[in-house]
């Protein structure tokens, strides 16, 4: 799914640079990047799972800690 919106807001981002409408193609390019750091996130998460050696040099721990899963 984060590919996919990744995908079409970068698509709407530069038609909408292209024909000048600057502040939506700005914000629509924050978006996509936005998608495209959670979508290389859940990448490494994976791969630490599978491989069972977890390091924390996918990401920096200031960006880490909004997106953690809640322990019960």
């Amino acid at each position: 799914m984060c590919l996919i919106v990744t995908l079409v807001m970068l698509v709407l981002a530069i038609q909408n640079l292209i024909n000048q409408q600057w502040s939506i193609g700005v914000l629509q390019l924050v978006i996509a990047s936005g998608f495209a750091l959670l979508l290389w996130r859940n990448i490494q998460l994976t791969r630490c799972e599978r491989n069972k050696t977890c390091s924390q040099c996918s990401l920096p721990k200031w960006l880490q800690n909004p997106f953690k899963k809640k322990e019960k």
